[in-house]
């Protein structure tokens, strides 16, 4: 064999050792990475839900299994048309609905930050140049310099920094996607609430309306026998002080309904006024359901987004210190270039211009006056916090659903009671009337009748509304309002 050959063999064997070195320590390092990551692990807390309500159910409340399909669109319930127009139009079109999808669109690209940081990082480079030394400290020679290349590296997460950071990412992306739920309950309750409000205004006016009528009636009535002298003076001002009480209550009831319709237009999304001529006609208020299924305080809290949102902010949190204590361990890092190096461009693409670099490196905090572990303790506080908001939630939640309960059943109880309230006053306000024409009672009795008949109607007209909203809030509290067709759409790719 020649001595070029030799050369050539023991070079092409050097370059294989090299190259298998490299192999090895690429190997060794990513075996590494099926190590345990730092940190605590995410365990779930225990809601600590009871078994059963503490509230009594009746009034149409039943302990059976809530239907999701129902409970998701529970404003179909209701059966107005036009309360499902506004709540469509509001889950497309509410500002505070599209904030939250926008976080969700922002976490998930965090997401995908947090995925891209366990692989290598990849860079091109390529320039060329041109210099002259100096004549009196160097030759004085001018050349040129050529060079292309990659260079690589890629940080080997031994002890699962990365993966505690991606951990969290995820929870995150979570949390916000339960949030985005939990904007969804509020919205729809919201809207639905507001159209009560209307319905109630709506309502309380036919019946300042209808009243103002019947004493409109009483005051001519008591003016004519005033000048015939069938009346004196101080029942024609009873008369007359009862009637404009009813009309100064008007203008109350138009500036609050103005007030609910222009909140209305901004819940969906439109300017103030945009939903007037919508809500023009007097409708009446909604019918509630005979029965409402409640199911059981476990199945409530694994419903509700912002209990579900809580748990994953915590699960988050509690990566995030794995993430910090990942700081305490040594970072392996690969690195490599591979690239052509020349001093004319016509030798560049040439095999005698390669060029190559390979090896780890490891780097590790030796000193850093208690940092670190300050940071972790930071972590496991905000960790703690995190867990007592999730307890919290789950307080407030049976809380709300306990409270939604009671005031649900009550306020049918006194409605009926106001039904009963109002018939009895029709009647006597009707009795008064004709005794007073027939001179048998004097207008006191008329005056009373009437006040009672305007108070009661009114309070019934409140009372509905209040059985309706709190229907509405005993939706909200078991969670309801988010998994349906009115959810908004977005990827989930990335």
């Amino acid at each position: 064999m020649t001595q070029s050959g030799c050369g050539r063999d023991k070079q092409r064997k050097t370059y294989l050792s090299h190259k298998m070195t490299g192999v090895m320590i690429v190997a060794a390092l990513i075996s590494l990475t099926g190590c345990a990551a730092v940190g605590p692990d995410y365990m779930p807390p225990e809601s600590g839900a009871p078994a059963v309500w503490h509230t009594e159910l009746r009034q149409g409340l039943s302990a059976e299994a809530m239907d999701p399909k129902q409970l998701a669109a529970w404003w179909t319930i209701l059966d107005d048309p036009v309360l499902t127009g506004l709540i469509e139009q509001a889950v497309n079109n509410n500002l505070d609905l599209k904030q939250a999808l926008s976080k969700v669109r922002e976490a998930r690209a965090r997401r995908g930050i947090s995925r891209a940081e366990q692989f290598p990082v990849l860079d091109a480079s390529g320039s060329a140049g041109r210099n002259k030394s100096s004549e009196n400290s160097g030759s004085g020679a001018t050349r040129s310099f050529y060079s292309v290349g990659f260079d690589a590296g890629w940080e080997v997460d031994v002890f699962g920094g990365v993966r505690r950071a991606m951990e969290a990412a995820e929870a995150d992306l979570a949390a916000n996607r339960e949030y985005l739920r939990d904007v969804l309950v509020t919205l729809t309750a919201e809207v639905a609430l507001n159209y009560i409000d209307v319905c109630i205004f709506q309502t309380r006016l036919a019946v300042a309306e209808g009243n103002l009528v019947i004493q409109q009636q009483t005051f001519d009535l008591t003016q004519s026998r005033r000048r015939a002298g069938l009346s004196d003076e101080l029942a024609l001002q009873q008369s007359r002080y009862n009637l404009e009480n009813t009309r100064a209550q008007i203008p109350a009831l138009r500036s609050g309904l103005e007030e609910a319709k222009n909140r209305q237009a901004v819940l969906i999304g439109k300017v103030p006024g945009e939903v007037h001529e919508l809500l023009a006609e007097t409708r009446p208020i909604p019918v509630i359901a005979p029965t409402v299924a409640v199911g059981v305080p476990a199945e409530t809290l694994r419903r509700r987004p912002d209990i579900r949102m809580a748990e994953r902010n915590l699960a988050a949190q509690t990566a995030r210190i794995g993430v910090a204590t990942a700081d305490l361990y040594p970072r392996f890092r690969l690195a490599g270039s591979i690239g052509l190096e020349s001093l004319k461009s016509a030798d560049l693409l040439k095999s005698a211009s390669e060029t190559w670099s390979i090896g780890p490196s490891v780097s590790w905090n030796i000193f850093d006056a208690g940092t670190i572990r300050r940071n972790i303790e930071v972590q496991s506080a905000i960790q703690e916090q995190y867990l007592l908001a999730y307890e919290a939630a789950v307080l407030g939640a049976l809380e709300e659903v306990e409270n939604a309960l009671t005031a649900y059943a009550e306020e049918q109880l006194r409605r009926e009671r106001l039904v009963a309230a109002v018939d009895a006053a029709r009647q006597v306000e009707l009795f008064a009337r004709n005794q007073y024409n027939a001179g048998l009672v004097d207008f006191t009795t008329v005056l009373d009748a009437q006040r009672s008949l305007l108070s009661f109607e009114d309070q019934l007209a409140q009372s509905d509304g209040t059985v309706a909203s709190n229907l509405i809030r005993l939706y909200k509290a078991l969670g309801g309002g988010w998994s349906s067709s009115a959810t908004p759409q977005f990827s989930e790719k990335g």
